[in-house]
């Protein structure tokens, strides 16, 4: 199928897994969120761009402010409306943004309609092209090459991961502890919020041995594996070390890939879902205590529910929506993850309180 629409932004042709995502704002944090790396990102709110794009800032130990990573990570956007930009802290609009990072976008599509399709029928590959003249698209040939195009093969964390160890030290405490965060595309809000506890971090590329930087740093006091885009049954490496990790009997949280990286290095199942949870007003109900909250999720693989027996983990979240598992808990083992993302605070801090039972975790052993 062939949609037109006004095109945006960067010029040129790109192809990725096409998923949707139902959040009514954060579009700077939804498209510089490493996790979309190799997708196209339908925004189902039609009124996207009022607010524009505010200004890059680093805060003192080098983390963004006010984005998830350095750059787009998004293959392509699509929305129904782009809409004037107005806001006292904007440096950029819609455009000219995703211009600079030449990402293509396309507006005046009907996404309600791309959205049924992604529902009925799953998430599918495609294109998105932006071109001066329409006689310049070669749609036959997008076609070819969509048809060897396989987002569960492509070795997505590769692409976002850091290539060399970064120390973000807490902002009042350069001799602080150490947290050391397994970099699978991990967000900057997920890095904020440990910095913002009083505990420095330490980021390491996701396919190196954490056991390494443990003994090289004297201060770790825990392990974080994190977000980050693509099929985590490629990741047998990472996999393998979580199993060394996890016999340190070191506090660990995973969040998102990390919660599914960590579930497959204890024994249980991944599957893919039909079209995913992508969006900030999901909500999640902590079996423990019966208590709902409204999260930020952008997964589309999951734990399967069956698999958990046996693995030490206890159920800690489900999705009242579909009964998908949104969080464990290990029954023995200092482990907790969560699929959802805690450090996105979409209501607004709903969920934060799961980096505070983390730092207990440390404390406890400290």
């Amino acid at each position: 199928m062939v949609f037109k629409g006004c095109g945006f932004g960067g010029s040129g042709a790109r192809i990725g897994e096409l998923v949707f995502s139902t959040g009514m704002i954060g579009y700077p944090e939804a498209l510089t969120d490493p996790s979309y790396r190799g997708q196209i990102l339908i925004l189902t709110n039609p009124l996207i761009g009022n607010y524009g794009v505010p200004c890059v800032r680093r805060l003192k130990n080098g983390l963004l402010a006010n984005f998830e990573s350095e750059s787009i990570q998004v293959e392509g956007l699509v929305i129904s409306n782009l809409m004037p930009s107005s806001h006292w802290s904007m440096c950029y609009d819609l455009d000219q943004w995703l211009r600079m990072h030449g990402t293509p976008g396309i507006y005046g599509v009907d996404t309600r309609y791309l959205v049924k399709l992604i529902r009925d029928f799953g998430t599918v590959m495609a294109a998105v092209v932006v071109s001066e003249h329409v006689d310049d698209m070669d749609v036959h040939g997008l076609f070819d090459s969509l048809k060897g195009a396989f987002y569960d093969d492509l070795d997505l964390v590769d692409r976002v991961t850091i290539r060399e160890p970064i120390l973000h030290n807490a902002d009042e405490n350069r001799d602080s502890p150490i947290i050391l965060v397994v970099d699978c595309g991990v967000k900057h809000g997920i890095l904020r919020n440990i910095v913002g506890r009083g505990y420095s971090v330490a980021r390491i590329p996701c396919k190196s041995d954490p056991t390494k930087y443990i003994y090289r740093y004297d201060r770790v006091v825990g392990i974080v594996y994190s977000n980050g885009p693509g099929n985590p049954i490629k990741l047998d490496q990472t996999i393998s070390y979580i199993r060394s990790v996890i016999e340190l009997d070191i506090p660990i949280l995973g969040i998102c890939l990390g919660h599914q990286l960590i579930s497959l290095a204890l024994g249980c199942d991944i599957f893919k879902l039909k079209y995913g949870h992508r969006g900030h007003n999901k909500s999640v109900i902590n079996t423990l205590s019966n208590r709902c909250y409204i999260s930020t999720h952008n997964h589309g693989y999951a734990v399967g529910f069956d698999s958990v027996r046996g693995s030490g983990f206890r159920v800690w979240f489900i999705d009242p929506d579909d009964r998908i598992i949104e969080g464990l808990i290990h029954r023995t083992k200092p482990i907790i993850t969560t699929q959802f993302h805690p450090e996105a605070s979409p209501g607004p801090n709903d969920t934060t309180w799961i980096f505070d039972l983390f730092i207990k975790m440390i404390e406890r052993r400290t």
